[in-house]
């Protein structure tokens, strides 16, 4: 077995140890070595640090992809927006906040796709995810492209996982403010939070893509998980409004994979949990009844589907770590 390498705060540990069984940490080891592909584990109930552990990977402190959990960071500054004026409200239309980034040959209705539309995966335009992710990345302008596709269904209607309605609505977000996605996260998030922010991918024309392939530690992403927990606020700031919080974790879709539900750009299980999930396993978690926040990461290079790894770590969070609470 690979050696863990363990960071545990020492204060939290010895608050923390006298009031956990040892049956119930043994658990969540047992369950953690059984799971190979995964890079490292955060748990923290109230202010105590459970856990702390990168048994593989480059370790907590340094930066990870954490993929699609980008789409629930965009979410976030949408609330951001909203909560500062920036743009009306989620009923705010594409055609009222970015009308610049519409291509003239925009499909018809694109123009009339709400911010709530977007945030929720449920633009109706044509999937950029999945087997169509090479083919857009590839294109010469990605927001033509994802704007040009076809309506598969209405806007507002099930939910289309797709990385594409996400970049539209980070790149409608910098329009609307006159600022880049990576501005606005450095000043609304990473600042507050105390967390770095590095530059990620751009689109041919210099939008950030917001959906993918962001870069986060570790210990960043526990920070967020902590962040959806406490109702937006982190030490005593409201960073988030918790108006924006409580209709984020509000179900409006459904995915049609894992059957877990979608608010604005976080998955809801019905046993309590508010997930951020990226490819290969990237998880930021709060459960805000057990006052639980849990990050995780993986190998970025595997697959984690319902039916496997991101199904093992559901176990793990329904399992061993509710357990601890």
């Amino acid at each position: 077995m690979t050696q863990r390498r363990t960071f545990l705060i020492a204060s939290a540990a010895a608050l923390a140890a006298p009031t956990l069984p040892r049956a119930r940490t043994d658990t969540l080891r047992s369950a953690i070595d059984s799971l190979p592909q995964l890079h490292s584990i955060q748990v923290q109930r109230g202010d105590d640090v459970l856990l702390a552990e990168a048994p593989r990977g480059p370790g907590l402190s340094r930066l990870a992809n954490i993929k699609s959990c980008s789409k629930s960071v965009v979410a976030l500054l949408l609330g951001c927006a909203v909560d500062r004026g920036a743009v009306p409200g989620v009923g705010a239309t594409l055609g009222q906040v970015a009308p610049r980034i519409l291509p003239r040959n925009a499909t018809e209705g694109a123009a009339e796709i709400t911010l709530e539309d977007l945030v929720t995966l449920r633009a109706g335009l044509e999937r950029t995810s999945g087997p169509n992710y090479g083919p857009w990345v590839s294109s010469g302008n990605w927001l033509a492209d994802v704007l040009s596709r076809p309506m598969v269904d209405q806007p507002g209607g099930r939910m289309l996982y797709s990385t594409g309605s996400t970049h539209i609505l980070g790149a409608a977000l910098a329009e609307a403010t006159g600022r880049s996605l990576l501005a606005l996260a450095r000043d609304w998030l990473g600042q507050p939070l105390d967390i770095e922010i590095p530059p990620w991918t751009r689109d041919p024309q210099g939008y950030y893509l917001g959906g993918n392939e962001m870069a986060l530690r570790p210990t960043a992403m526990l920070k967020l998980a902590l962040l959806m927990r406490d109702g937006g606020r982190v030490g005593g700031m409201q960073v988030v409004s918790s108006d924006w919080v409580a209709q984020s974790t509000e179900p409006r879709a459904r995915s049609p994979w894992s059957g877990l539900g979608y608010g604005y750009g976080w998955f809801l299980s019905r046993t309590g949990w508010v997930l951020g999930r990226g490819y290969g396993g990237q998880i930021i978690a709060a459960h805000p009844a057990r006052d639980l926040a849990v990050a995780i990461t993986s190998d970025p290079t595997q697959p984690a589907r319902s039916g496997g790894y991101f199904g093992e770590l559901m176990a793990l969070l329904d399992g061993p770590i509710l357990g601890l609470a």
